[in-house]
């Protein structure tokens, strides 16, 4: 098993930026390979929406078309620990953000894949 723990989430104007981090703990996740994690977000009366992703072995990231330019994943594989800077927010991305592990990692963007989900940390941006 591998829990994760998101904290940093808070309320912050628009233009504003927050930084959250997701730390992994349990099985350890350097040693056996996870694959990947990856941060989600759902609004209210909403699906819950992929923002990015990071390939835990390589690096390689991913992002939602919406936040290219503005928000940056990364991970600290010694930390078993996930960041996600957000800069430039927008009220219309007020939601719970989820973050999540997958072991194989082979469609980062897709929710249902992702094995292991954090319990979520509300990210509120003021106009």
């Amino acid at each position: 098993q591998v829990q994760l723990v998101e904290s940093g989430g808070g309320l912050v104007q628009a233009g504003g930026s927050l930084r959250l981090s997701c730390a992994a703990s349990g099985r350890t996740i350097s040693t056996y390979g996870m694959g990947g994690m990856g941060w989600f977000r759902q609004a209210p009366g909403k699906e819950r929406e992929f923002v990015a992703a990071v390939n835990w072995r390589g690096g390689t990231t991913y992002y939602a078309d919406s936040v290219k330019g503005r928000f940056t994943i990364s991970r600290d594989n010694a930390k078993n620990t996930m960041y996600f800077e957000m800069n430039n927010v927008k009220p219309e991305e007020t939601a719970v953000y989820y973050c999540a592990a997958d072991w194989t990692f082979a469609r980062p963007t897709m929710a249902g894949d992702y094995d292991y989900w954090g319990q979520g940390t509300q990210v509120s941006v003021s106009s």
